[in-house]
């Protein structure tokens, strides 16, 4: 049978866009569909914007410092709305940057939402396109629980467009997406109670940098209200002085707080739903995401997924590399399957958390023996300032070989810091190699090749030995 396509995706975001263009690099006839606009949730709605607004979050702290240092300045005043627009316009212009990649390695892009009616067909609307191969690469999407007010409630989504910055937020969820929109909105100016079911955040992280993350946004002006759950939104109308808060947010033990706006950040499930994988027999995990194997194979034959869909590895640079992977093996002929080991990750919260590797409670699980070398301290730009922000490294080796099988940091240029560790720890770099590198002085990157002393460990007890 001669079909339209020799591949077509559905989904253009980071995953989707790179796998289509290395196949359209090798020869394939590639298609591709998008509902919204290009570029995924990254580029679009996530790690991008996200980073850009950290950013301008950040320089209330800068104003602050900058009087230690010398500098007489007015009292500064924020705009949100020059933050949020000249923002969509960096957006817009990489939007726009996607585009022209499609286009220029001879992708056909059709807008809408593309939806699975057999295995070689593909429904965008009222268009109908074959294809041999089809990869699914639809991303994922956040998700709000169903409570009463939940239609109050706003996601990451919508945090990037709001008309005006909130006064007061209520952020529910403690994991990246959370903690990242804390420190965000806390630099803005706003009061920020952070609501989380447990009692700290970044469940999953180191513990020792999860407890450093957390007691940072406590210290930082955050309100950390944890064990808690929210069992209803109420919208409050504003008295003739505005004086009443427009939302009031119900606990599940009884208790109370009023705030001006509420954002979900609980967690994204995979965009699995409506695209017709039943009809032709791709299985969903668990979780809700489409089940691969090593080689992004879903269990229908000529059907593959890559990127958030699957709930492997969430991260943008992993879906390119699933991506990447796919197309140089279906159609390059250079197969090689995507490598999910020691895959470093940052969680830009502030000061931020990065690491590769392994955490120590992982390490404990996996390993023998460990020597695990900690440090921290507070930068020497806060020395002259009198900022109470502290760094803290750490670094966990396998006794019995030496190696360096996690890096963890949360301070300042984190996720800088740790990118370069990274190729370290992949090329199975030792301790005695970190060791033996001179560092750059003055940096806090320094301690990272500086720690001699391990961590002393407790001596095992005697029902342990028995």
């Amino acid at each position: 049978m001669a079909y339209d396509y020799d591949l077509f995706v559905i989904g253009a975001g980071s995953g989707g866009v790179r796998a289509s263009r290395i196949a359209a690099g090798h020869g394939a006839r590639v298609g591709i569909c998008e509902d919204y606009r290009v570029g995924g949730t990254c580029v679009i709605r996530g790690c991008v914007p996200k980073k850009l607004l950290v950013y301008g979050s950040k320089f209330a702290h800068e104003f602050e410092d900058a009087a230690a240092y010398g500098w007489i300045l007015a009292e500064p005043t924020h705009s949100w709305a020059t933050l949020r627009d000249n923002v969509a316009k960096e957006v817009d212009r990489l939007n726009g940057v996607y585009l022209r990649l499609l286009d220029g390695a001879g992708v056909k892009l059709h807008m809408g939402r593309g939806r699975l009616m057999d295995r070689h067909t593909i429904e965008i609307g009222s268009q109908t396109i074959t294809a041999e191969k089809i990869l699914v690469a639809a991303g994922g999407a956040p998700v709000v629980p169903d409570i009463p007010g939940r239609e109050f409630a706003i996601t990451s989504n919508e945090a990037f467009h709001l008309p005006e910055l909130p006064r007061r937020i209520a952020i529910v969820g403690g994991g990246y997406i959370a903690v990242e929109f804390a420190g965000i909105f806390n630099g803005l100016g706003s009061h920020v109670d952070l609501v989380l079911r447990r009692d700290r955040v970044l469940r999953g992280f180191d513990e020792e940098c999860r407890t450093a993350v957390h007691d940072a946004l406590k210290d930082g002006g955050v309100k950390m209200r944890t064990e808690m759950q929210i069992a209803r939104i109420e919208a409050t109308p504003s008295d003739s002085r505005g004086g009443k808060a427009p939302f009031t947010v119900h606990t599940q033990l009884g208790g109370m707080f009023e705030t001006d706006l509420v954002m979900y950040a609980t967690g994204r499930a995979p965009n699995t739903n409506g695209i017709g994988l039943e009809k032709v027999g791709v299985q969903l995990d668990k979780a809700g995401a489409i089940a691969v194997d090593e080689w992004s194979k879903t269990t229908a034959p000529n059907i593959w997924a890559v990127g958030d869909v699957t709930d492997r590895i969430n991260l943008t640079p992993v879906a390119i590399m699933e991506g990447h992977c796919f197309a140089d093996t279906e159609f390059g002929g250079k197969p090689r399957k995507p490598d999910h080991r020691d895959v470093p990750s940052a969680v830009f919260c502030q000061p931020e958390l990065a690491n590769v590797g392994l955490t120590e409670e992982e390490a404990r699980m996996r390993l023998g023996e460990l020597r695990i070398f900690t440090s921290a301290f507070r930068p020497m730009k806060y020395t002259v300032s009198g900022r109470q922000q502290r760094t803290f490294m750490k670094l966990i080796v396998e006794a019995a070989t030496d190696k360096v099988v996690g890096v963890h940091m949360v301070g300042d240029d984190a996720a800088e810091l740790v990118q370069g560790l990274a190729v370290a720890v992949k090329a199975g770099a030792t301790k005695a190699q970190f060791d033996a590198t001179v560092g750059i002085h003055p940096t806090a990157g320094e301690e990272f090749v500086t720690m001699r002393t391990a961590r002393v460990e407790p001596a095992p007890s005697r029902k342990a030995a028995e």
